[in-house]
């Protein structure tokens, strides 16, 4: 399936973009760190809003398939960027917040799917993603 995005960089290092099937439109900003605002998004920090968003909805498909709902799970994804070399993301660890408790039987089918994730896969093995799950009973 291919999904068509159009950016227009609008000058003073800000760029918007439109999803093409729906119309929804973001802004991105230079973080400050890079001659920007950082008044939006980065570019990178969208990298790391796909990963989580991504964890949070292949965990719940995974979830539906069992019955289960995971209305209130809640992720915090941190982007680190390297300070030596080429600019580039070296870390994205994540914590997940669970509504479930950590004995759940489908723990481990869940736990799989978040680091099955297509944007989880998609991102550089030289990129460390370490997630820690924190359970409803932990």
């Amino acid at each position: 399936m291919s999904v068509p995005v159009s950016v227009k960089y609008l000058g003073d290092l800000r760029c918007e973009a439109i999803h093409g099937p729906s119309q929804a439109k973001l802004n991105t900003d230079a973080p400050v760190d890079n001659q920007g605002k950082g008044a939006s998004f980065s570019p990178t920090d969208l990298v790391a809003t796909a990963a989580a968003t991504c964890m949070a909805t292949t965990m719940a498909i995974v979830a539906n398939r069992h019955g289960l709902d995971l209305t209130g799970i809640e992720i915090k994804i941190t982007k680190e960027m390297t300070t030596e070399g080429p600019r580039r993301i070296a870390r994205l660890p994540a914590e997940i917040w669970m509504p479930i408790a950590s004995t759940h039987p489908q723990r481990a089918t869940l736990e799989n799917a978040a680091r099955a994730c297509p944007v989880h896969q998609s991102i550089h093995p030289d990129i460390e993603k370490p997630i820690t799950f924190h359970w409803k009973d932990a």
